[in-house]
C-alpha cells in the first residue's frame, strides 16, 4: 500500500523576471501504521525530583514531560519493577520503579499529550541481558505455577492502568530478553540453547501476554519483544529465529543500540535492515543515548550538545532508511538524568536530554522534529531552487521530472541534501521549464 494522495501539496509557480518556475512535492512511499515514535526513558523522574532535581526551559522551572512534548517528542517509555514497598524504600534508586511510583508517572505523561511504552522487567530491579533474576515473592514457585502468575500479574497490571485511563500504547514483555528471563526457568543461550528452554520462554512469554489481552481484550496495546544487540545481526537472527519458532504473537522489535557499546552507525544499519527484511516487523531502538561532554568522539562525532544533535541525525538516517517504513522509532534512555550527589549514575547524567542546572538541551528537539510532517518547501534565490524538508525526512531520496505525464520517468537528484538546523536542504539550478520533485522512502 503506498502513500501518495494525502501528502501532496499544492503546485506552486514562482516568477522571477522573465523565469517561470513550477514544483510540485509530495512523499512517496509505504505507508506506515502508527507515528513514528520519537521517545524519551524518563522512569526515574520521580526519583530525581524528589531529591531537587528541577528541570527549565529557556531558565524557567517547568515539568519536563511538558518542556519534551513541546519539542515534540510524542511518547515516554516507563519501566515496572515486581519490587516491594519496603525495597523500594530502602533502596530506591534500584527498586523504586515498581505499580505504586509508576502508574501516577504513566498518569502525569498522558497529562502532558505523550503515548506510554510500559516496560516489564518482571524481576525487583533491574533486568538486562546480564540478570533476569525471579522476583522474589515468586522465587519457591513451579514453573506451571510461575506461568500462572504471571499471566495473573500482567492482567493486574494493566487493569489498573485501565482504571486509570492510562492504558499503554505500547508494552514490553521483558527488558533485554536476548538471554530470556526469569533465569533459571526461561533462561536461553550458551549451555541453555535447547528446545526445551525455549519451549520454556516461549510459554512464559505467550503468558504474559494473554494476561494483558485478558485484561484490555480489544483496543489494548501493541506488544514488543526487545533484546540488546542493535549492532549485532548474527545475535539478532538468532534470537528472532528461535522466538518465531514459539509462536510467539507480537506486533514490535525494539533493540538497544549504544554507539558506545554495540558497534558502528554501519553495524546498526545492517541489523536493522536485514531484520526489517525478515521479519517484516517495525523496529524500534527503543534504547539509545549519546555523551555531551565527558568522553572522547563516538565513532567521529564529538561529546557536545552539538554532538548530541549531530548523533539524532545520522541515526534518524539509518532508522528511517529502513526499507518500507519500518524503521518505527527512537528512544532516549536516561533522558531525565542529572548529577546527583552520593549516585553513580554509570555517566548518564552526562547523556542526558537535560544539562546542568536542568536545562533542555538542543537533542530533545532534534529527537522531536522526527515527528514533524513531511513537507517539501521550496524557495528560488540567486542560487537556484532551494528545496527544503524537515529532520524526520531522514533516509529519503529526492527525485524529479519535467512531466506528471504518465509514464513519466523520474530521475534521483544526485546533489546530496546537506544538514541546515534540524532540517535537510539541497539546491538545484533553476531551469526555464517545468520541474517537479518528490521525496521517496528506499
Amino acid at each position: 500500500m503506498r502513500r501518495a494522495g494525502s501528502n501532496r501539496s499544492t503546485p506552486v509557480k514562482i516568477r522571477t523576471g522573465a523565469l517561470m518556475f513550477a514544483w510540485f512535492g509530495w512523499l512517496w512511499g509505504w505507508a506506515q501504521e502508527g507515528p513514528f515514535l520519537a521517545g524519551a526513558d524518563m522512569s526515574h523522574l520521580r526519583f530525581f525530583e524528589d531529591r531537587g532535581a528541577v528541570y527549565r526551559d529557556n531558565g524557567q522551572v517547568r515539568d519536563a514531560l511538558g518542556i519534551l512534548r513541546d519539542r515534540g517528542i510524542n511518547c515516554v517509555r516507563l519501566r515496572l519493577f515486581t519490587s516491594s514497598p519496603a525495597q523500594a524504600a530502602a533502596d530506591p534508586y534500584n527498586y523504586i520503579n515498581n505499580l505504586e511510583y509508576t502508574l501516577p508517572l504513566a498518569v502525569r505523561a498522558k497529562q502532558a499529550g505523550h503515548r506510554v511504552l510500559l516496560n516489564f522487567h518482571f524481576s525487583d530491579s533491574w533486568a538486562d541481558p546480564g540478570k533476569q533474576r525471579v522476583p522474589s515473592a515468586w522465587a519457591q514457585l513451579s514453573f506451571p505455577a510461575l506461568v500462572s502468575t504471571l499471566r495473573q500479574y500482567t492482567s493486574n497490571v494493566l487493569a489498573a492502568f485501565a482504571a486509570a485511563g492510562v492504558v499503554p500504547e505500547y508494552v514490553q514483555v521483558g527488558n533485554e530478553i536476548t538471554q530470556g528471563m526469569l533465569w533459571p526457568h526461561g533462561q536461553v543461550g550458551g549451555t541453555n540453547d535447547t528446545p526445551s528452554q525455549w519451549g520454556r520462554l516461549g510459554e512464559l512469554l505467550r503468558s504474559a501476554i494473554q494476561g494483558i489481552r485478558d485484561a484490555v481484550p480489544s483496543g489494548g496495546p501493541q506488544i514488543m519483544m526487545h533484546i540488546d544487540r542493535g549492532g549485532d545481526w548474527a545475535g539478532t537472527q538468532w534470537f528472532f529465529d528461535r522466538l518465531q519458532a514459539q509462536g510467539v504473537s507480537y506486533d514490535l522489535i525494539g533493540l538497544s543500540y549504544y554507539p558506545f557499546w554495540h558497534g558502528s552507525l554501519d553495524d546498526l544499519r545492517n541489523t536493522l535492515t536485514r531484520a526489517g527484511a525478515r521479519y517484516r516487523k517495525p523496529i524500534v531502538v527503543v534504547e539509545t543515548a549519546f555523551p555531551f561532554e565527558g568522553s572522547t568522539n563516538v565513532w567521529g562525532i564529538p561529546p557536545s550538545t552539538n554532538g548530541q544533535v549531530q548523533y539524532v541525525r545520522a541515526l534518524a538516517e539509518v532508522v528511517r532508511g529502513v526499507s518500507e517504513g519500518r524503521g518505527r522509532g527512537i528512544f532516549w534512555w536516561g533522558a531525565e538524568y542529572q548529577s546527583l550527589w552520593g549516585y553513580r549514575l554509570a555517566g548518564f547524567d552526562r547523556r542526558s536530554l537535560f544539562g546542568p542546572g536542568g536545562e533542555v538541551l538542543p537533542a530533545a528537539a532534534a529527537l522531536g522534529r522526527l515527528t514533524a510532517p513531511v513537507r517539501l518547501e521550496a524557495r528560488l534565490d540567486s542560487e537556484g531552487l532551494r528545496l527544503t524538508w524537515p529532520l524526520s525526512g531522514a533516509g529519503m531520496d529526492l527525485w524529479s521530472t519535467t512531466s506528471l505525464a504518465p509514464g513519466t520517468l523520474w530521475i534521483r537528484v544526485t546533489a546530496g541534501p546537506v544538514a541546515a538546523g534540524l532540517d535537510y536542504q539541497t539546491i538545484v539550478p533553476a531551469q526555464q521549464r517545468a520541474a517537479f520533485y518528490r521525496l521517496r522512502e528506499n
